[in-house]
């Protein structure tokens, strides 16, 4: 795998569905130096405490019934949390507070993010890598997407 490259200034955002870190550059492309600039962590409370009600049922027009799938409250808090990020980088872009973003995160997280970006985090994203690193800490990150 080619490394990558980032300038100074550019972020590299590392997330999964609980928490990213936002990453900016402080070096430049050939010693890249990677610093903390957030740590975003969302804490998932238990299934019982979201809903714990039993799924519904739909009575059909030929008199036959069937339940309503039950919806799951982890996947929906990931996505909320998933899109107050997409928000957050929309507004850095927009404001200039970084002008490139490279995405590092969870297969699932990057499907689920992707949706949420807005055409001016279409334009800054210099790259995706499907790769769950957000448990690791910031010098084993920069070691392996940037040496």
């Amino acid at each position: 795998m080619n490394k990558m490259k980032l300038d100074k200034g550019d972020w590299l955002v590392v997330c999964d569905g609980r928490k990213a870190l936002i990453l900016e550059n402080t070096g430049d492309r050939v010693f890249p130096n990677l610093h903390t600039k957030e740590v975003r962590q969302h804490e998932d409370s238990s299934t019982r405490s979201q809903g714990g009600d039993v799924p519904g049922k739909v009575q059909h027009a030929t008199g036959a019934r069937s339940a309503v799938e039950q919806t799951d409250w982890h996947d929906e808090s990931e996505r909320a949390f998933l899109k107050a990020l997409a928000d957050r980088l929309d507004t850095a872009v927009t404001s200039g507070e970084t002008t490139a973003v490279t995405m590092v995160a969870s297969p699932r997280a990057l499907g689920m993010i992707r949706a949420d970006y807005s055409a001016a985090v279409r334009k800054a994203l210099q790259a995706e890598l499907g790769k769950d690193l957000v448990k690791l800490p910031v010098y084993e990150i920069e070691k392996q997407l940037l040496a």
